[in-house]
């Protein structure tokens, strides 16, 4: 049993986060659910989280932009960040923003443990290569990223129409 009671479990697809719950209680771990930003900082703001699960993808919004504002509303906070894409730059931008770990979809529950426990083995990444379309996700999600979640801003960056981009974000939360 984890000496860390309450996790925060931050992902936009709720029946994942409703068996990953059930599962961490049958480990003895209470865990609360956040499906968006906001939701995720109201849990951080009324209750004591040691440790958070966090999606990369939150319906078209980066979890990579939501960690550091969790650590800001609480420093101690471990943050395991998952992705159903893994690649070594977002594994990379993860743990530059303060994550402990970057494990890639689909985990089990003794994998999150593990991923907490086992902080000085690297992230697990897959071996395959990405498709063009990961990997055009992932250059998208940087950008993002470097213009601080600013669409109009992305789009000008990348030399495409707000409205092309804003379909692709929508479109790839619907992959999952």
């Amino acid at each position: 049993m984890s000496e860390h009671r309450v996790w925060l479990l931050i992902d936009d697809d709720n029946a994942f986060l409703q068996v990953l719950q059930r599962s961490l209680n049958r480990h003895g771990i209470e865990s609360r659910l956040a499906q968006s930003h906001q939701e995720a900082i109201d849990v951080l703001e009324t209750d004591n989280i040691d440790r958070c699960v966090l999606d990369l993808n939150l319906a078209g919004e980066s979890g990579l932009q939501l960690l550091p504002e969790l650590l800001r509303l609480s420093p101690k906070l471990e943050v395991l960040v998952l992705t159903g894409y893994g690649s070594i730059a977002t594994a990379v931008e993860a743990m530059r923003r303060g994550a402990v770990n970057y494990l890639c979809k689909p985990v089990t529950v003794n994998q999150l443990l593990a991923g907490f426990e086992s902080l000085d083995t690297p992230p697990n990444l897959r071996n395959e290569p990405p498709s063009v379309e990961e990997m055009e996700w992932e250059h998208i999600q940087r950008i993002l990223n470097d213009n601080d979640g600013n669409v109009s801003a992305t789009a000008r960056a990348l030399n495409m129409h707000r409205r092309t981009l804003q379909r692709k974000l929508q479109k790839h939360s619907r992959w999952r």
